[in-house]
């Protein structure tokens, strides 16, 4: 009944848009302008454990880099970030910009022609000479004086989130559905692990009295000792505990999933507790077909677990 529950919640939460995990998997562009000014802003978004976020700024916004991480990070958890802010300034603004500094040109000037005097070099000095001395020409960032500036690139930023969360989302809703399939496969291996262990001690005990007889001892069916060992073994491979933690565990991946974007890690932990739970039936068993089953439900899981650490 509970697989039937469990079958019946994976197939409502993945039929439509109530799916709302998130992979880590991304990218998201935003622009904003202003008064001559342009703000682009780029995001990538990788796969991490934990939040990382690189931030490559124009010298001039440097002084934001705290409070772009911050609005970065308010919308996404987990990943590695790779934000780029790119500036663009209109012309006018950039002639404006430009200062020269005539005294210091002067003396520049008047030292470098003196010191050629002295050792007889030609006197070829021009305007263009001058650029390349330094402090002459200089270049003010109009990013300082605009106080428009910071707001551009919340908008942009703003603008790059979306597009990469929306990104992320349309991943993370393939992601979804692929694990919804490989959870109802391993359902099915589940429930032909369950069928078949009532008859492990029945198989065990006949196997035992065949070799008992083949042997040439004489141990009759009802032996006491022969109940025991029985009884002993049908105890060591009861797997009844380890099917019921699955089904709960099989329940909690679904209602994860259903709860929000940030499943990755709570999905990280029942993974590894199915891992576990499953190894302990490969153990316990003892048996070639359920050991079959177990093989085939590990691989299985193992491909849920490589999906599982794409999802924020």
């Amino acid at each position: 009944m509970m697989h039937q529950e469990v079958e019946q919640a994976l197939r409502l939460l993945f039929s439509g848009d109530l799916m709302a995990i998130h992979s880590m998997t991304g990218f998201g562009r935003g622009t904003a302008a202003a008064r001559g000014i342009r703000v682009m802003v780029e995001l990538k978004s990788v796969n991490h454990r934990q939040f990382d976020c690189r931030i490559d700024l124009p010298p001039p916004l440097g002084e934001w880099e705290v409070a772009v991480r911050e609005q970065i990070h308010e919308s996404i958890a987990r990943g590695s970030i790779a934000c780029k802010v790119v500036l663009d300034v209109s012309p006018v603004i950039r002639r404006q910009s430009a200062t020269v500094d005539e005294a210091l040109a002067r003396a520049y000037l008047a030292r470098l022609r003196q010191i050629a005097g002295r050792l007889g070099l030609k006197d070829d000095l021009s305007s263009a000479s001058l650029l390349n001395l330094p402090g002459v020409v200089s270049f003010e960032s109009p990013a300082a004086g605009f106080r428009s500036c910071r707001t551009l690139i919340r908008i942009g930023l703003n603008k790059a989130i979306k597009a990469l969360n929306a990104m992320r989302e349309r991943e993370g809703r393939t992601l979804g559905r692929d694990i919804a399939d490989r959870l109802k496969r391993l359902q099915a291996l589940m429930l032909r692990i369950e069928r078949r262990a009532p008859g492990v001690a029945p198989y065990y005990r006949q196997a035992l009295l065949k070799r008992i007889h083949e042997a040439g001892l004489n141990v009759n069916a009802e032996d006491p000792r022969l109940l025991k060992e029985i009884a002993l073994y049908a105890d060591r491979s009861d797997i009844s505990e380890e099917i019921t933690r699955l089904r709960s565990h099989f329940q909690q991946c679904v209602a994860v999933i259903a709860t929000g974007e940030l499943a990755g890690r709570p999905l990280d932990f029942l993974v590894q507790e199915l891992f576990r739970e499953i190894n302990t039936i490969g153990s316990k068993a003892n048996d070639r077909v359920i050991a079959s089953e177990v093989i085939r439900f590990k691989a299985e899981l193992e491909r849920i677990r490589e999906q599982v650490q794409n999802i924020a």
